[in-house]
C-alpha cells in the first residue's frame, strides 16, 4: 500500500498545488466516514485496536479521558470538522478539528501553501481559513448525536479572527469556547501560529493570562449548562520561543491549573519564504521543548508532542521526552493514508510489551 501511494504521489499529487490537492483528497476521506460499510471495513483493516475503545490495550489515560491509542492528528487538516469519521477511520486515535475562529474568515490570499520536498515538509501561510466556530459547533454536535459519534476523540483548536484587535482576543476566543467546549473532549488555544499578525505576541504571559481565564470561565459556563463534564484546556506554544519563555507559559498553565500544553506549533527559522514551516526538521527542537515543559511542569499537567513525527520511532521519541500524547499530520501527505495507523500499531504493540515511553495523567 505504502509503495502504491508513493507512485501516485510521485505521479500525481507532487505536480499539484498542495492546496488544491488536499481539495481533491478531503472529501474523499469525508465521504468514506459517511458510508458505512466502507468505514468499517476501512477501519477494521487498518486499525483494528480503535474498535476496543478506552479499553483497548493501547489506550491511554490522559486529560481525564481514555485515548484508545497515543497518536492523533494535530488541528490544521480538517478545519471545519467535515471528515472526523473518515479520518477516525484511517487510524487517527483522536482527531484535533480547526483552527477554529469565532468568526468565518477566508485566510490569507493564494497560494499559501508549499510542499518542501527536500524536507518532507509542509510551508503554509494559511492564515486560520475556516467557517466560524457556529458552523463547526453545529456539526459536532450532529456527529455526538449517535453512540459511534460520541465515541470518537475530539479536540477543538481556537484562535483569533484576524480582524480582531489584539485587545479584544480574549473575548474572541471565550466565543469560539463556548460554542465548542460542550461538543469536544478538550480544547485548545492556539497563539503560536505565525499566519495571522501579531497572534504570537500573546504568547507573552501578559497577554496570555486574559486570553486563558476568559476561555476557562466561557467553557465552564457552557459546559454546565449543557450538563456535560468539565472540559480540559490547552495552550499551544511555537518552537521558536526562547527556553526561558516555554518556561515562562509553564509557569503560567501550573498558575491558572491549565490541563496541559501542546508542544510545537510550525516554524519560523527558516530561509524557504513566507510561512510556518511543519516536518522533520521540527523535531529536534519539538523534542526539546517537550523534555523542557516536562521538567517543568511535573507530572501533573499534560503534554502533547507534535512536530516532525514520520516513524514509529519519532513518536517513541516524543512519549520517552515527556508527552502523554502525540499528534502528526505532515507525515501522512508523504507516507500516505494508513500513515498513523501504522504509527498507532506499533505503539500498541509496545504497550502490549509494557515498552512505551511516557505518562499518564
Amino acid at each position: 500500500m505504502s509503495r502504491l501511494y508513493s507512485l501516485l504521489f510521485n505521479g500525481v499529487f507532487r505536480h499539484m498545488d498542495p492546496e488544491k490537492a488536499h481539495e481533491v483528497v478531503f472529501p474523499v476521506i469525508s465521504l468514506a466516514g459517511r458510508t458505512p460499510v466502507v468505514g468499517d471495513v476501512i477501519q477494521g483493516a487498518a486499525a483494528p485496536y480503535l474498535g476496543r475503545g478506552a479499553n483497548g490495550p493501547g489506550s491511554v489515560q490522559a486529560l481525564g479521558r481514555s485515548f484508545p491509542a497515543p497518536f492523533g492528528l494535530a488541528g490544521g487538516f480538517d478545519k471545519n470538522a467535515k471528515a472526523i469519521r473518515g479520518l477516525t477511520m484511517l487510524g487517527f486515535a483522536f482527531i484535533e478539528i480547526g483552527t477554529v475562529t469565532a468568526h468565518a474568515q477566508p485566510g490569507n490570499e493564494k497560494p499559501r501553501m508549499w510542499r518542501e520536498l527536500s524536507l518532507r515538509g509542509i510551508r503554509n501561510r494559511m492564515g486560520f481559513n475556516n467557517e466560524g466556530a457556529a458552523a463547526a459547533a453545529q456539526r459536532l454536535e450532529s456527529l455526538r448525536r449517535s453512540a459511534s459519534g460520541r465515541a470518537v476523540m475530539i479536540g477543538a483548536n481556537i484562535g483569533k479572527t484576524k480582524v480582531t484587535p489584539a485587545e479584544d482576543a480574549a473575548g474572541d476566543y471565550a466565543t469560539s469556547a463556548a460554542l465548542l467546549a460542550p461538543h469536544a473532549d478538550y480544547l485548545v488555544v492556539n497563539v503560536s501560529s505565525p499566519n495571522t499578525p501579531g497572534l504570537r505576541d500573546l504568547q507573552s504571559t501578559e497577554a496570555l493570562r486574559p486570553i486563558l481565564q476568559a476561555v476557562r470561565e466561557a467553557a465552564d459556563d457552557a459546559t454546565r449548562a449543557a450538563g456535560a463534564r468539565r472540559i480540559p484546556l490547552l495552550v499551544k506554544i511555537a518552537p521558536d520561543l526562547a527556553d526561558e519563555d516555554v518556561d515562562a507559559v509553564a509557569d503560567l498553565a501550573l498558575e491558572l491549573g491549565l490541563d496541559g500544553v501542546i508542544a510545537v506549533n510550525t516554524t519560523i527559522g527558516h530561509d524557504l519564504g513566507p510561512g510556518g514551516l511543519s516536518g522533520p526538521p521540527l523535531l529536534e527542537r519539538g523534542l526539546d521543548v517537550v523534555a523542557r515543559l516536562r521538567g517543568r511542569l511535573g507530572p501533573d499537567v499534560a503534554i502533547v508532542g507534535v512536530g516532525g513525527i514520520s516513524t514509529a520511532d519519532d513518536a517513541r521519541a516524543y512519549l520517552a521526552a515527556g508527552a502523554d500524547l502525540v499528534q502528526g499530520y505532515t507525515g501522512m501527505i508523504y507516507n500516505g493514508p494508513f500513515w498513523a495507523a501504522s504509527i498507532n500499531r506499533s505503539l500498541v504493540r509496545d504497550a502490549v510489551r509494557g515498552t512505551r515511553g511516557g505518562g499518564a495523567r
